[in-house]
This record gives C-alpha cells, structure tokens and sequence, in this order.
C-alpha cells in the first residue's frame, strides 16, 4: 500500500531487568533521515537499531525515542551495599567517637546516602539490547499500520483530484472547434471592416497558423496520459513520492502551456482550475514515502 511519511507509534515492554519504552514520529522528508536518542547503556547499538529502521522506511524524517527504567523491572528491589566500605565507615566513626564523647552516630540513611555505598545494580545488557531489538521492530510494523492508513487517505484525496482533472480535459477538449471557430469568425470579421482586398490563399494560411497557435491537443493528451500514469503508480503500492513529485512538476508545466495558448475566457479559467488542482494534489504528495 502506499504509505504517507506522517505518523507516530509507541511501544512497551518489560522485562526482568526493567521497562522498556520506544516512541517513533516521523514526517515527510526528501531521504531517510533518522535520529536517536537512547539511554546510557544503549548508544553502543545506535547502529544495529538504525539498520532495523532502515530495513522498514524508506523514507522521512525519523525521530525514535527509547527509554529504560530499572523501576519497572520484574526482580525485587534490591540494593547493593559495599559492605567493606560500611565496615571502614563504622570503624571510622568508632575512632572519632573516642576522641570526643560528643559526636553523633551515623543514621543508617547517612550511611547509605554515603558515596559508593549503594553500588548500581549490574544489569544484563546483552539481554537488553535483545528485547529493544524485538520491541523496536514491533513498534515499526504499528508505525508502518498508521503510515498505510493515512497513505490510504491521501491515494482517496487525489485520485478524486484527478477525477476533477480529467472532467477539465473533457470540458477543454469539447471547445477545441469552437475557440479555433471563434477565432476565424473574429479574425474575418476584422478584415471585413477594413475593406481591403484579400489573397484567399493567404488568408487561408493565416487563418491555419492562427489554429495551429491555438490547437492544445498535444497539450490535452499528454495532461490525460500524465492522469492515467499517476492513477498507475498510486495503484503500485511501492514507495513513489518522489516519482509523483516529478510527475506533478509534468502536469503543472502542460497547464501552463495550455494557458498560454488560450485566447478563450472559459479555457483560462479552466487552465486555472488545473493549477490549483495539480497544486493540491503537489501538497499531498510531499507526505507520500
């Protein structure tokens, strides 16, 4: 399916060593760009968790959050005393109250408040880096889930502009005759009122360079083709935003021309009908991967 470059996905997960949390945004962007932000402990596994992302986007601006904390773990609290530095705290303390009968005990929070008394518990990081894996790569195919769904919002909203698009082919080509018929009637009506005497053969030759200036019909065919070609590529489920992209730059450039050509009020207007389709269109597309 095609899938926009606009979502976000959280994911949770605990383990016995802690809670693991990952929360991936991302937005539309020219390549794949990816940023990390992960705990200390994590950063050695920036890359294997970049490749993962890799393997999955292709592209937008990525932004994945990973989070850790011990307190969520499965084990029991516990703490880790340096008993041997307790002891010489102890012994210390024994000393000073020796030499003087009004020194104060030690609380049992002081002593453990004391630098490196309480020593950080030693976590299984190999078994970490192991569920954030598995946890990210779950996280990624809801991430995927949302970009398909707004990616399929998008493919509705523009294929009811090339709906609208294809009716203003339909509506130019219709008035192909009468504009290049319009055009000869003014042409003769103003050769009349000068009362001057004219070669038929010249005129005629005027009169078809004149609609070779206003014939669009390369113009309306290749707007069609461009139409049934972007109809294609949003049925091919692949990553095409920047194949559309270039494809709107197309269609914007035959609008163009069209209303260059035209002498015709009701044609111009149409041709700037076009433009803001094509336009609006132009906008959903920057979000397409």
């Amino acid at each position: 399916m095609i899938r926009s470059m606009t979502a976000f996905a959280r994911g949770d997960k605990t383990s016995s060593e802690g809670a693991l949390t990952w929360e991936i945004r991302t937005v539309n962007h020219r390549y794949l760009d990816t940023a990390l932000r992960l705990p200390e402990g994590f950063r050695s596994q920036e890359n294997a968790f970049k490749e993962v992302i890799r393997d999955q986007l292709a592209r937008g601006k990525v932004d994945a959050t990973l989070r850790f904390d011990t307190e969520g773990g499965e084990k029991a609290a516990t703490l880790n005393v340096d008993e041997q530095l307790v002891q010489s705290l102890l012994d210390t303390q024994a000393k000073i109250q020796g030499l003087s009968a009004q020194s104060s005990a030690l609380s049992v929070s002081e002593i453990l408040s004391w630098p490196g008394v309480v020593k950080p518990e030693e976590l299984d990081f190999e078994g970490l880096f192991k569920v954030a894996g598995e946890l990210l790569g779950e996280t990624l195919q809801d991430l995927l889930a949302a970009r398909e769904r707004e990616g399929a919002r998008l493919v509705g909203f523009i294929e009811q502009r090339c709906d609208q698009v294809e009716q203003i082919v339909v509506a130019v080509t219709a008035r192909r005759e009468i504009v290049v018929d319009g055009a000869r009637e003014r042409l003769m009506q103003r050769i009349e009122g000068l009362d001057l005497e004219i070669d038929p053969q010249r005129l005629e030759q005027e009169l078809a360079i004149q609609a070779q200036r206003l014939d669009v019909s390369e113009e309306l065919d290749r707007l069609h083709a461009h139409i049934a070609e972007l109809r294609e590529i949003l049925s091919s489920g692949k990553a095409v935003g920047r194949r559309l992209d270039f494809l709107m730059q197309e269609l914007n450039r035959e609008a163009n021309t069209l209303g260059s050509k035209s002498n015709d009020a009701e044609t111009t207007r149409h041709s700037m009908d076009l433009k803001v389709l094509i336009e609006q269109m132009r906008e959903q597309i920057q979000n397409i991967e």
